[in-house]
């Protein structure tokens, strides 16, 4: 039976600012329970059409998504006043920083939380690239999270992506994550290194709470999205999959 959805943006304050996200849901059934939340950490490029879609996706498997748009700030896209490539790159890596991501994703599910349509207390985060991090990163902060799902998530942010102007480690805190996790990474990323994958994955380990590490064998970074030029159908279907079994599992 198809799943009905209702899908569009909403505002919502995330501390002085109000800032926006892009909410699918599953129409529930007359006198039926209301879904799940998902809060969902976009990567580097903002809520695109394909972040769109992927949040409509979740809804159609009958969870309420909520993509948060960590850009709201700067007119919903990630910088664009650079000349290069990995320009590019930092700079929407410093405009997503922790520090106001973080809260920004926790504004995402206090805005869940707030509504008569959802059921925020049984909530998760899934982020791709940057919001993988990001994932991890909140998922060390809080416990309101039932689980944690990052994809290709970096282990390691380069000194020009970090605020500090040194490396900022996810690897350091994986061990303070309050919630199960499962992790995916492509075995032919080129952004990510394995050893970082293998260190993160042992760091997680010793947080005491189920951990689960998914290298895809020939898959590069980013291989998930449908529309770039890494994506890899099986590695990505079984990620999809595997990230269906999970939420299930836990929320």
């Amino acid at each position: 039976m198809t799943t009905t959805i209702e899908s569009g943006w909403v505002t919502f304050p995330s501390g002085p600012d109000e800032i926006r996200g892009y909410l699918a849901r599953p129409v529930p059934a007359p006198g039926g329970p209301p879904p799940p939340v998902i809060v969902s950490a976009h990567e580097n490029l903002g809520v695109t059409a394909h972040r769109r879609d992927v949040t409509e996706r979740f809804a159609a498997e009958g969870f309420a998504c909520l993509t948060v748009d960590l850009y709201s700030r700067i007119g919903g896209r990630p910088p664009q006043d650079y000349t290069t490539a990995e320009e590019r790159r930092a700079k929407a890596f410093l405009a997503a920083r922790d520090e106001q991501a973080v809260p920004d994703l926790e504004a995402g599910l206090d805005h869940l939380a707030g509504r008569g349509d959802v059921d925020a207390s049984r909530a998760a985060v899934v982020g791709f690239c940057l919001g993988g991090g990001l994932a991890l990163a909140w998922a060390a902060e809080t416990d309101r999270l039932a689980c944690a799902v990052p994809l290709y998530g970096l282990p390691e942010l380069p000194p020009a992506y970090s605020p500090t102007g040194r490396v900022r480690s996810r690897v350091d805190i994986a061990d303070r994550v309050t919630c199960p996790v499962q992790a995916h990474f492509g075995g032919a990323d080129e952004v990510i290194p394995l050893d970082q994958v293998g260190r993160l994955g042992d760091a997680l380990k010793r947080s005491g709470r189920p951990v689960e590490v998914h290298v895809y064998e020939g898959a590069g970074h980013a291989y998930h999205d449908d529309t770039h030029p890494n994506h890899h159908p099986d590695a990505a279907r079984l990620t999809w999959e595997r990230t269906l079994e999970f939420l299930r599992s836990h929320l």
